[in-house]
């Protein structure tokens, strides 16, 4: 039960964003300029995704997690075994070695922004990250903690069956996150 009254048949995030449309404008917009590559170098919408999916999997976000897998999923040639396994172990997982280097940031920021090494970006550079990769992931992962909180600091509803995510990474995948979504069931 939300902690406040928020618009029933709405999951997660989208919740939030029904209680609030003037706060949720420029959230969708963040997110939508993050995790997207139009207009972004470097990283692919499938990576972007799959650090949204990760921060949320270590903050235990299971709306962002499972959404942000599904977005993923569909954009990753693996599909959603390569972004499960790289939520339960990253540094095993069937990934570039850039994009380790990239989640260990990732997982740093979610602890305390402070972890971030210089120890740690140098080995992402020499994986072959750029200071835009590394710029990126910082952000995605400081924004996905704030997403993530807001989600639950709410208490909103979030469906557990995976089932009902697929749809909505499919459509966070191919339309982003400047929409506007309708009620969900």
């Amino acid at each position: 039960m939300p902690h406040i009254d928020l618009p029933e048949g709405m999951p997660g995030i989208t919740a939030g964003f029904s209680f609030r449309p003037e706060t949720a404008k420029p959230m969708r917009e963040l997110a939508h300029v993050l995790l997207h590559t139009s207009g972004n170098e470097g990283l692919s919408s499938a990576d972007r995704e799959l650090i949204a999916s990760f921060v949320s999997s270590r903050n235990d976000c299971f709306f962002c997690q499972t959404s942000h897998s599904f977005a993923a999923a569909h954009l990753h040639p693996e599909g959603i075994d390569a972004i499960d396994a790289v939520c339960r172990d990253y540094l095993s997982a069937p990934i570039p070695n850039k994009l380790k280097a990239l989640l260990a940031i990732a997982e740093a920021v979610q602890i305390d922004g402070k972890r971030v090494t210089k120890e740690l970006v140098e080995k992402a550079k020499e994986a072959g990250a750029t200071d835009t990769d590394i710029h990126d992931t910082v952000l995605i992962a400081a924004a996905f903690c704030m997403y993530n909180r807001y989600v639950d600091g709410l208490d909103t509803w979030q469906p557990r069956d995976t089932m009902a995510y697929v749809a909505m990474g499919k459509r966070m995948a191919e339309q982003g996150y400047s929409g506007e979504p309708g009620p969900q069931k």
